[in-house]
């Protein structure tokens, strides 16, 4: 995208005016009085809708209503116009996939998403909405792109195995308000026919620390699978440092048909407590039962626990991201604990080095194992490497050319399922992104610490 700044006068002129009516007329309704909204008893300028109240700059937020480090990076177009803040984000992989034994598979692909964000003033406080497509649907066949030892959902009404299935058009359509109570206290309020529930990190797509890699991890279904859920509805309140929040949704996962929102009545609850020490870590602990999640097992809860941590680390031009997460299902009478860790090394923004380890206990309905008891859980591992080039951007767009390496590792048990012990994948890929945002070209101070 061509900055605002290098436009013509007349052309960004009209470029301004079109988004803040499209917008404005969307939510017109609630419009009222927000020249006058206040932000902790000041009047809110242009300046202060990039941040939130008690001052958290939108670098915190992540996805659905979780939080991340104040340090990490944010990749996006911005603009202002008539009270409104405009955010533009996308991230596009194309390539080639391909895995060994005899549930492998070979595919060309994309993964990707598209976002766009609004606030304005309202009440007090802060409006917002998001929207956020994909259309991984197009583009991967068979259930899914290939990925050794993926678990979750199904295809033609089978559990889908050693395949990571394709997000919904719809991954996010929601609406948010924020307002701060005193006392250093603010409230949120999450409401989204297609978002995210108080449940699990950050979800992988949004994460920095798998940011730069086309594939989704094997523990997404002990994490963060609930990132689309078609039916939210989240309240929460949060101190500088400290958030607690609770959510009633929709538990059932998408089904195959990737182009509807698959609304139903709320079934299930979640809470989750995160905590920001510091402007490079944060840390979350959550709990949620749901109702009955898995369209091949309709009468079956799941309850989940989950625990994480993330760090961001900036030096100049580079920076590091790493995430530490536990989830644990409890179903049918079984407990299965997942294991991840992940991270990313962006060096002067043209290199890029990333990779992934986990340990999986998944059963074998999981793994769609004939002639085995259904309760009877094996543990699997899955190890990745990649490395990626990104060239300089090119109208704010930047694209980035990888490498990833990835090992499947089961035990003796499933050998004959997978034909030996490890089992190889590698992907060779193009990435497409928007440049990071600066903070100063935003009109922004860092937070206090």
């Amino acid at each position: 995208m061509r900055p605002l700044d290098a436009l013509p006068r007349a052309p960004r002129a009209r470029l301004i005016a079109a988004k803040a009516a499209a917008l404005a007329a969307l939510f017109a309704p609630l419009r009222g009085g927000a020249q006058t909204a206040t932000h902790e008893g000041h009047a809110m300028d242009p300046v202060d809708m990039m941040q939130g109240p008690l001052g958290l700059s939108w670098m915190r937020e992540g996805s659905g209503t979780a939080w991340q480090p104040d340090d990490t990076p944010m990749f996006g177009h911005q603009q202002r116009a008539g009270g409104w803040s405009f955010m533009e984000h996308y991230n596009v992989f194309v390539g080639y996939d391909a895995a060994t034994g005899p549930r492998g598979a070979s595919q060309f692909f994309s993964t990707n998403w598209f976002m766009a964000m609004a606030r304005h003033a309202l009440g007090g406080g802060q409006f917002g909405a998001r929207v956020m497509l994909s259309l991984e649907a197009l583009t991967l066949v068979d259930g899914g792109y290939p990925l050794l030892l993926q678990t979750g959902e199904t295809w033609q009404g089978r559990p889908l195995h050693d395949r990571q299935h394709p997000h919904d058009f719809f991954m996010e359509l929601g609406l948010t308000w924020q307002r701060a109570l005193g006392g250093g206290v603010a409230m949120q309020v999450y409401v989204a026919p297609a978002g995210e529930p108080a449940l699990g990190p950050v979800a992988f797509p949004h994460r920095l620390s798998a940011y730069y890699d086309p594939l989704g991890p094997i523990a997404h279904h002990w994490l963060d699978a609930t990132h689309i859920s078609f039916g939210v509805v989240t309240a929460g309140l949060y101190t500088r440092h400290l958030k607690l929040e609770g959510s009633w949704f929709n538990g059932r996962e998408p089904d195959e048909r990737r182009w509807n929102l698959d609304l139903d009545v709320p079934d299930s609850w979640s809470a989750r407590v995160t905590v920001n020490p510091t402007r490079s870590l944060s840390a979350q602990a959550s709990y949620g039962y749901l109702r009955r999640p898995e369209a091949h097992h309709p009468d079956e809860p799941v309850h989940r626990a989950t625990a994480s941590a993330t760090a961001v680390l900036r030096f100049g031009a580079s920076h590091w991201a790493t995430t530490a997460a536990w989830g644990i299902n409890v179903e049918a009478g079984h407990a299965a604990n997942a294991l991840l860790v992940e991270s990313s090394l962006n060096l002067a923004r043209h290199y890029v080095l990333y990779g992934r380890a986990e340990y999986t206990a998944k059963s074998s309905d999981d793994l769609a194992l004939e002639g085995a008891q259904r309760d009877a859980l094996f543990g699997v591992g899955s190890f990745s490497l990649g490395a990626a080039y990104a060239f300089s951007p090119v109208l704010d767009v930047v694209a980035t050319v990888g490498v990833r390496g990835s090992l499947a590792v089961v035990g003796d048990e499933l050998r004959a399922a997978y034909g030996d012990t490890v089992q190889a994948g590698g992907v060779v890929y193009v990435q497409l992104r928007p440049t990071e945002m600066r903070m100063g070209a935003m009109g922004m101070a860092p937070p206090a610490p």
